[in-house]
């Protein structure tokens, strides 16, 4: 059977827009032919996401996004996504927007979970959205940047401030003090130079003087050692312990305790030993003046010349008392 020229004219147009729409449909990263679940998921914001963009489980593609479309008035966005029966999961598992690389990219990947009912054809799953690299170092460098830009305002203020405290005379009194700061500087280094000069040029002397003190060390420890075999330990514990009877004696003194203790604290007995003291002086002063008055030797019976008490004699000033 001839086929007419007509005829074949439109079994090619035919041919073309079968081969256009599996063209297309391949480009879009879906096939009529395939057995692959149908699902959607709703985004406020995609992020750039494309349509044949892979969907993944667990790192491996198992999908490709078919279509990106508003969802109705609220500007929310439709998308749909095709995954494979290999995997079976249920209708709780999420799908996630992340970013895909350090130069920008949105995909999408399947969180599976296997407990509950499995996911069918034209289900929406839940979504969940992961901060980009660039939303988390806004978010972690906004604070910084708005506490450095107060902190800049606080230093603007303090300039501000020590502007109008240092007036014209403040400010040459600080560059002299600065100028003053510089010539004690200067005049630091030139002694510092000068000290080690000195300590140069004394350097072997210095040397000898630290080796006699340590020859002095060692003979102080040398002593130290004799005077701890010596005894000194048990000395030096004799006379704590000799210190504190003393200490003990001088308290009771003070307390008015025994025969010191009673001389120091009982004036009645210090004013009698006192007028004691003075009346034998003024006994041997008497007996020294007038020894007839207490040995009288007479060989004959001549009678004794009464004494008579001189004008100045102390005697007098008690007997007037």
């Amino acid at each position: 059977m001839k086929l007419s020229r007509e005829i074949k004219t439109g079994l090619i147009v035919i041919l073309g827009i079968v081969c256009v729409v599996f063209g297309y449909s391949f480009l879009k990263s879906s096939s009529y032919f395939s057995d692959e679940l149908r699902l959607f998921a709703i985004y406020d914001d995609v992020g750039g996401l494309q349509v044949g963009t892979a969907v993944s489980i667990n790192g491996k593609p198992v999908g490709a996004v078919n279509s990106i479309k508003f969802k109705d008035k609220s500007g929310k966005l439709l998308v749909g996504f095709t995954v494979n029966r290999e995997l079976s999961f249920s209708k709780k598992s999420t799908v996630e927007l992340y970013d895909t690389g350090l130069i920008g990219g949105k995909g999408l990947r399947v969180n599976p979970i296997f407990d509950g009912e499995p996911v069918a054809d034209n289900d929406f799953l839940e979504t969940t959205t992961k901060a980009s690299l660039t939303e988390v170092a806004d978010r972690k460098i906004s604070p910084i940047l708005e506490k450095f830009e107060s902190a800049l305002s606080g230093a603007d203020s303090v300039l501000f401030n020590v502007n109008e405290v240092l007036d014209e005379k403040a400010k040459k009194d600080l560059r002299r003090s600065i100028g003053d700061l510089s010539v004690l500087m200067s005049e630091l280094k030139e002694s510092s130079g000068s000290l080690n000069k000195l300590l140069k040029n004394n350097e072997q002397k210095l040397n000898t003087s630290l080796t006699n003190f340590e020859k002095l060390s060692a003979n102080f420890a040398q002593l130290s050692e004799s005077l701890n075999n010596a005894g000194l330990g048990e000395t030096l514990s004799q006379l704590n312990g000799t210190m504190a009877n003393l200490n003990k004696m001088m308290s009771k003194i003070e307390q008015g305790n025994g025969t010191m203790g009673k001389l120091m604290k009982d004036e009645a007995l210090y004013d009698n030993l006192s007028n004691a003291s003075r009346q034998l002086d003024l006994l041997l002063q008497d007996f020294r003046l007038n020894p007839k008055r207490y040995v009288n030797v007479s060989v004959f019976g001549k009678k004794q010349i009464e004494y008579m008490v001189p004008e100045e004699d102390p005697a007098k000033t008690i007997e007037n008392k």
